[in-house]
């Protein structure tokens, strides 16, 4: 069966591919860096829209907060933008939200490669100690 396709979700598609290129463009603040959009959920109403963003190298989480806080003041700039570029009678506010499953999924990756890398170590010893 065929998936059907909301009017929120092609409405939240074509945000997320708007945002991108106007926080990369249209944002000048020196205290943001380079911003990846993950996803974009739209309400069924088309109200609100909740923007889940990733900061790229960014690990520090003060600063994590301050570029949050850019991004929530230039979201009335940012969905001016999108009504020039969206043809929606009208556009969801914004609220821009951190996405940790990025991190923590690196966070388990890691711990992952870890587990492996003792496996493999202990396996190794053992196989020495029978020889």
């Amino acid at each position: 069966m065929a998936r059907e396709f909301h009017r929120a979700d092609r409405v939240a598609d074509a945000m997320r591919r708007e945002l991108a290129q106007l926080i990369q463009q249209e944002v000048r603040d020196p205290r943001l860096g380079m911003v990846n959009i993950n996803d974009v959920e739209v309400s069924r109403d088309l109200t609100t829209a909740k923007v889940f963003v990733t900061f790229v190298g960014e690990d520090d989480r003060s600063k994590i907060n301050t570029s949050m806080e850019v991004l929530n003041k230039a979201a009335g700039f940012l969905r001016s933008q999108l009504a020039r570029a969206i043809q929606i009678r009208t556009i969801p506010r914004l609220y821009f939200r951190y996405d940790e499953t990025s991190v923590r999924g690196q966070e388990l990756s890691a711990l992952i490669d870890k587990a492996v890398r003792a496996d493999r170590k202990h396996q190794d010893d053992s196989d020495s100690d029978e020889d």
